[in-house]
């Protein structure tokens, strides 16, 4: 089996690939033409958050049997085709949940009791108690839409701030527990205190949070995105701010990411969310910790193994 890895990569895997037997080409600095003209010679593809991996890729991918994404998100994917051609698609979910839940928790904290803006008054010698005087977390109401890995590691931490948790995915049933409510986005539109996004980006949810979402809420709420930027409308985020709908904003995803190439809508409404205090931004880290850097490796080893050890490797006459 050869494997391409298009993508930088925690040199963790490559021990793992040795360990498996598994030949490997590590080539972080394809560029797509590159992946396009060497990919048929592969069996395997990894990626992270750089390749996008369309009709166009799976068609000059004449022997290709799996894709491995290093990563929770699938929207760089094809996976129509990929399911038509007989390709495996691989992803390391779980391999960062941790870390998303731990983060979360860490920017609701900041946002909630004002450290950031109260680290940057103390260091100029501004001493201000009541002007940061926090919010707790304690008996909050908070509504996660999706409840998969990301959503049910955040769940499990909120609930030991004593917050009721209801959680919404329109997926699943029957996966309410001990750490979170099955619920509705009525009932979330109802209740929650803070809305926090654990989705994936497709067609469905791409600009969930538009104004009509927003003013949908029966009370002003904190908003929380650790999913994909483009879940949320930049311009609706800061038209709710400006409101007081949304009482304040932990964004670790914005809609256009190349903050040197917004369009002038996008500018406009960076421009506004990032000057407020209320708001806390981090730059697309909230799965980005060494430990997780490390363990979407064993994730995704984990499973080419099995599904290899299961019989799944289909032959050259089985693909397309």
């Amino acid at each position: 089996m050869k494997i391409l890895i298009a993508d930088s990569m925690h040199p963790s895997l490559f021990t793992m690939f040795e360990e498996q037997g598994w030949a490997y080409s590590y080539h972080p600095e394809y560029k797509r033409e590159d992946i396009l003209n060497t990919l048929p010679a592969y069996d395997g593809l990894i990626i992270r958050s750089k390749t996008t991996v369309n009709r166009e890729v799976l068609n000059a991918a004449t022997n290709l049997k799996f894709i491995g994404r290093a990563g929770a998100g699938l929207d760089l994917i094809d996976l129509e085709a990929a399911a038509e051609f007989n390709i495996e698609v691989f992803h390391a979910g779980e391999g960062n949940r941790d870390a998303v839940a731990e983060h979360a928790l860490g920017m609701l904290l900041a946002l909630f009791n004002n450290i950031l803006r109260a680290d940057r008054q103390v260091r100029t010698a501004v001493w201000d108690r009541e002007g940061n005087r926090g919010v707790e977390l304690m008996n909050k109401t908070v509504g996660l839409i999706g409840y998969g890995n990301n959503g049910g590691a955040t769940a499990r931490r909120l609930s030991g701030f004593g917050c009721k948790v209801l959680a919404y995915d329109k997926y699943r049933d029957n996966y309410g527990d001990q750490f979170a409510q099955e619920s509705s986005v009525e009932q979330i539109m109802q209740e929650a205190d803070i809305v926090s996004l654990h989705i994936p980006l497709t067609n469905e949810t791409k600009f969930l949070v538009d104004d009509d979402f927003v003013e949908g809420f029966k009370k002003p709420f904190y908003l929380m995105n650790l999913s994909r930027g483009e879940t949320a409308h930049l311009s609706s985020v800061a038209s709710g701010l400006q409101s007081g709908k949304i009482k304040g904003a932990c964004l670790d995803v914005l809609e256009n990411e190349k903050l040197a190439k917004l369009t002038g809508e996008q500018q406009v409404a960076f421009d506004y969310i990032k000057a407020q205090d209320n708001v806390v931004l981090t730059p697309h880290i909230g799965g980005w910790t060494h430990e997780s850097y490390n363990r979407i490796n064993e994730v995704l080893v984990r499973q080419i193994k099995s599904w290899i050890s299961e019989g799944k490797f289909p032959t050259q006459a089985e693909q397309h």
